[in-house]
């Protein structure tokens, strides 16, 4: 199936190191799905916790639907998402055993349904984000350097 990205949250990638990625499903209401079509979502300060063998979705803000009226909910409602329950007790496991944290990456769609990709992360130190901002600029002159020599 075809996989188009709606948005990413990229401080994740700046701020955690990520070891593994699910993809679950989200339950969301009919004015939310139309605003997560108009990309009137944002992941950057949200994050999963595990209640009662459940997976929820915190501070993840979708703007109320503009035609939505009086179906609309709070933006930042807790939102459940669709796990298998092996999935979910290997999370619950790891964020128990060796305190990891699981954090929303990316919501795309997969056909017509909206999907979330969560991961589980750990947080990068300062020094840990330095290094990765000097590799990036390395890296980056690197390619400039080959680009132009092949000109």
């Amino acid at each position: 199936m075809e996989r188009k990205v709606v948005t990413t949250n990229r401080k994740a990638f700046h701020d955690y190191n990520i070891f593994e990625k699910y993809t679950a499903g989200i339950v969301l209401t009919g004015t939310e799905i139309k605003s997560i079509r108009n990309n009137a979502i944002n992941l950057k300060d949200s994050f999963c916790k595990i209640e009662d063998n459940e997976v929820f979705l915190y501070k993840c803000h979708i703007s109320p639907y503009e035609h939505g009226n009086r179906y609309n909910k709070d933006p930042q409602r807790t939102r459940k998402l669709l796990l298998n329950k092996k999935e979910i007790l290997k999370l619950q496991s790891k964020v128990k055993k060796e305190n990891y944290t699981i954090i929303p990456l990316e919501i795309f769609f997969q056909g017509s349904l909206a999907k979330l990709e969560i991961g589980l992360a750990k947080g990068k130190k300062l020094h840990d984000k330095r290094s990765d901002l000097a590799q990036k600029d390395l890296k980056r002159e690197i390619e400039r350097a080959t680009k132009i020599k092949q000109q």
